[in-house]
C-alpha cells in the first residue's frame, strides 16, 4: 500500500494547487456532486470582538506514560526500587538480573538513606570467578532506552559497600553483547551511602537500549536512586526536547496539569500529592497511579509542571484532588486538612522566598513566583456526595488568601446555572464525529452572566475515531468553530488527551504519538495548529447560506503576526460533497493583498485516513499561495476537508519583502 499512497496524496495536491490558482472549475471532473454555498464576513471594527487571550491551551495528564517514559526525559523505570509500594520485597520491574542464581543474588530491603523512600536494593555478587562481563543488575527503560551516537547521558546513583568494590555501568544493546558506552566505578568501602555521578558518551545508536551494573568479585553493594538523563533536555529541566517542540508549535496559552483522573486516584491512597512531587528528586517516594495502571517516580511532579507552562509562555491550570476519589470521599467535616495542604501548594507556588513554601520552591531554583492564577477543585466530581460541601471550603479558603486566583467548578452550568460560586465551569465532552459536530452551538443558548466555560476536555471518540482520523479532527474543528464565536462565554479549552506512548495505548485516539525515539501527530494535532492564532485575536460575524449548510461550519478572524495583519477565514466540510463556495468580505479598512495570502487544507483520500511511524505526514496541512485572494473570490472545498484562508491585509509588510 506504501507504493500507491505517495502518488495518491500527491495528485491530490496538485488537484489543490490548481483549484486556488484557477477558481471553481479545475475540480469539476473531479466530484460527481458539487454543492453551492456563500460566506459573508463582515470585518467591520466596530462588530469586532476580542477572543480572550486563553482560549486556546492544553491539558496534560499522566495517562497512557504521557510522563514518566514520555515528556520527561528520565530513562531508567522505577529509577528507586519503589514500585511496591512501602512494603518489602518491593516489585523491581523492569529491573532483571544479569548472572543467575548461583553467581548473583538480589533483593530488596529498607536500607536506603532517604526517609521518604525507603527501599535500597542489595546485589550480593557471589561467584570468584564470574562470567565475561561479570554479573549484576540491567534496566531497560520504558519499553528501550533511545542512545544515540556522540550523545553524553549523565548517570547519578548512590551506592553503598562494606569493602571495596568496583563496579561497571554500561550502555548496551537489548541482549547486552554491544556496548555503546562504559565506565568502571570505584566504590569505597564504607557504612555510609554515596552519591556517585558519571557521564557517559555514546559510541554507536540503539533504540532499545538498557543500563547494567555489573561487578566481577564476590562482595555485597547496595543501590539505590539510579538516574539516566540525557544531557540536551529542553532548557536543561529535564523534558524530552523534540516532544516539547511539539508543544510549542500550538502555541498553547494555557496548561491544566496534572489530570483528569490521575488527579483523583482510584482510592484516595493513591491520588497525587503535591508535596511528595516536590523536593531533590532522590527523596521523592513515587506513587502507583491506579487509575491507569502504572507506577510514576514523581520525578515530573508539582514544580516541574509549573516550569513546563513557564517554559512553552502557557499560564498555569493547577487542578488539584478536593478530597473525593472514584472510590471514597473525605466527609466534609473532615476536610481542613486537604484544604492547608492546597493553601500550601499555592504558597509554593507563589510565596516570596521568605514564605515557608516560597523558599522551598527558591530552594530548587526558582525565586520567582509562578503566576497560578487558575485552580481547578477536583476533576468530574460534581455529584458526589461531598463535592459540594468540600468545594465550598475550598473555594471561600482560596478566594480569602488569593482574591486574583480564578477558580473552576466540576459542574456544567451550559444549560443550568450553577447552585454555587465559580469563576469557570468544567465542561467535558468525548463522543462520536456526528455529535461533536453537531454540537458547534452548543453555547448559543448559554446563558452570557455568571461563571465562563472551561471546555477543559474534548475529543472524538469511538470507532470513527480510531487511532486518530481525519474525520475526528473535522468534528473536532467544527466544535471549535462554535467556541470561537461563543468565546463571550467560553474562556478556555483544550484537547484530550495530548499524548500517548505507542506501547501504552490505554486510551486512544490522541494528539501525539511517541515511542523513545520517534513522534508524530493526529491529524487532531494538526487541526489545532490551525487555530493557535486565534487566542487574542479579533472574531467576525459570518453568515453561512446554502442548502447544504448543515454539513459546514465556519468563523473568521482577524490575527496578526509581528508586523502583518490577516483576515483568516476558516471552514470545515464535513459532508461527502465538494463544495462551490463564494466568500465574501465587507468591512475591511484595508484592502487584500494577493502577495502574502494562503490557504492551508487538511484532507485525505479517505476520512478514515491516520497517520502512523511508517507514514507519519499521510494526513498533514498542505499549505500554497491564494492566487486568486480578494475581497470576494470563489473557491472549492473537496469533500471532508478543513481549509483556512489567510488573507493578507495592504498594512501588511508581506508585499515589500515578497
Amino acid at each position: 500500500m506504501g507504493s500507491k499512497e505517495a502518488p495518491c496524496r500527491a495528485h491530490a495536491i496538485f488537484c489543490l494547487l490548481l483549484l486556488f490558482c484557477a477558481g471553481t472549475k479545475c475540480l469539476a471532473s473531479e466530484f460527481e456532486v458539487t454543492q453551492e454555498a456563500s460566506l459573508s464576513v463582515d470585518a467591520s471594527p466596530n462588530l469586532a470582538r476580542k477572543i480572550p487571550d486563553t482560549l486556546f491551551g492544553m491539558f496534560f495528564e499522566e495517562i497512557n506514560h504521557a510522563g514518566a517514559g514520555g515528556i520527561w526525559a528520565e530513562l531508567v523505570s522505577n529509577r528507586g526500587f519503589e514500585a511496591g509500594g512501602p512494603h518489602t520485597p518491593s516489585n523491581i520491574d523492569p529491573w532483571s538480573i544479569i548472572g543467575d542464581d548461583s553467581s548473583v543474588f538480589v533483593a530488596t530491603d529498607r536500607m536506603s538513606c532517604f526517609s521518604r523512600n525507603t527501599v535500597a536494593l542489595r546485589m550480593e555478587v557471589l561467584c570468584d570467578n564470574c562470567p565475561d562481563g561479570g554479573v549484576g543488575i540491567y534496566n531497560p527503560g520504558f519499553w528501550g532506552m533511545n542512545i544515540e551516537d556522540g550523545k553524553t547521558y549523565n548517570l547519578v546513583m548512590h551506592v553503598k559497600s562494606p569493602e571495596t568494590t568496583e563496579l561497571t555501568v554500561s550502555l548496551t544493546s537489548s541482549d547486552g553483547l554491544q556496548i555503546l558506552a562504559s565506565a568502571a566505578i570505584r566504590v569505597s568501602g564504607t557504612s555510609n551511602w554515596i552519591k556517585l555521578d558519571q557521564s557517559l558518551v555514546a559510541k554507536g545508536t540503539d533504540r532499545t537500549s538498557r543500563l547494567q551494573i555489573t561487578a566481577n568479585k564476590k562482595g555485597v553493594v547496595w543501590l539505590d536512586q539510579v538516574s539516566l538523563m540525557p544531557s540536551d533536555t529542553y532548557k536543561g529541566h529535564g523534558f524530552r526536547t523534540e516532544l516539547i517542540s511539539m508543544l510549542m508549535d500550538l502555541k498553547p496559552r494555557f496548561l491544566r496539569f496534572p489530570g483528569g483522573c490521575f488527579v483523583e486516584g482510584s482510592w484516595l491512597r493513591n491520588a497525587f500529592r503535591w508535596r511528595d512531587s516536590i523536593g531533590p528528586w532522590e527523596e521523592r517516594p513515587g506513587h502507583y497511579g491506579d487509575v491507569w495502571n502504572y507506577w510514576t517516580d514523581d520525578g515530573l511532579g508539582y514544580y516541574e509542571f509549573l516550569q513546563l507552562s513557564e517554559d512553552l509562555g502557557a499560564a498555569p491550570v493547577w487542578v488539584f484532588n478536593n478530597g473525593i476519589s472514584h472510590h471514597d470521599e473525605v466527609d466534609t467535616a473532615a476536610i481542613a486538612p486537604f484544604v492547608k495542604d492546597i493553601l500550601d501548594s499555592l504558597e509554593f507556588a507563589r510565596g516570596s522566598v521568605e514564605s515557608t513554601w516560597g523558599s522551598v520552591r527558591a530552594a530548587m531554583g526558582h525565586p520567582d513566583p509562578f503566576p497560578v492564577k487558575h485552580v481547578a477543585i477536583g476533576n468530574e466530581d460534581c455529584g458526589k456526595k461531598n463535592y459540594l460541601g468540600n468545594y465550598l471550603k475550598f473555594y471561600n479558603a482560596i478566594r480569602e488568601a488569593y482574591p486574583d486566583i480564578q477558580m473552576i467548578s466540576n459542574c456544567d452550568g451550559s444549560s443550568t446555572p450553577l447552585d454555587h460560586p465559580a469563576d469557570l465551569y468544567d465542561f467535558h465532552v468525548y463522543t462520536d464525529s456526528k455529535a461533536l459536530f453537531s454540537m458547534r452551538n452548543t453555547f448559543d443558548k448559554t446563558s452570557r452572566s455568571g461563571p465562563k466555560a472551561f471546555v477543559s476536555e474534548y475529543a472524538v471518540t469511538g470507532k470513527d475515531a480510531g487511532r486518530g482520523s481525519l474525520l475526528a479532527s473535522l468534528a473536532e474543528a467544527a466544535f471549535l468553530t462554535g467556541l470561537e464565536k461563543n468565546s463571550d462565554i467560553v474562556q478556555m479549552a483544550s484537547y484530550a488527551p495530548l499524548f500517548v506512548n505507542d506501547n501504552d495505548q490505554t486510551w486512544n485516539p490522541d494528539a501525539i504519538v511517541f515511542n523513545s525515539w520517534q513522534q508524530y501527530g493526529t491529524p487532531s494535532y494538526w487541526m489545532q495548529k490551525l487555530f493557535r492564532e486565534s487566542s487574542g485575536a479579533m472574531i467576525h460575524p459570518i453568515t453561512v447560506s446554502s442548502n447544504y449548510s448543515g454539513s459546514l461550519a465556519a468563523s473568521a478572524i482577524t490575527w496578526h503576526d509581528n508586523d502583518n495583519s490577516f483576515l483568516r477565514v476558516k471552514i470545515v466540510n464535513f459532508g461527502p460533497d465538494a463544495v462551490s463556495l463564494t466568500i465574501l468580505t465587507t468591512g475591511i479598512e484595508d484592502s487584500v493583498n494577493t502577495l502574502g495570502s494562503t490557504a492551508t487544507v487538511l484532507t485525505s483520500g479517505s476520512v478514515m485516513d491516520e497517520n502512523s511511524f511508517i507514514n507519519p505526514n499521510k494526513v498533514v496541512p498542505v499549505t500554497f499561495q491564494l492566487r486568486n485572494a480578494a475581497e470576494e473570490m470563489e473557491v472549492t472545498l473537496s469533500p471532508h476537508s478543513f481549509t483556512a484562508f489567510d488573507l493578507a491585509l495592504a498594512q501588511s509588510k508581506l508585499v515589500a519583502e515578497m
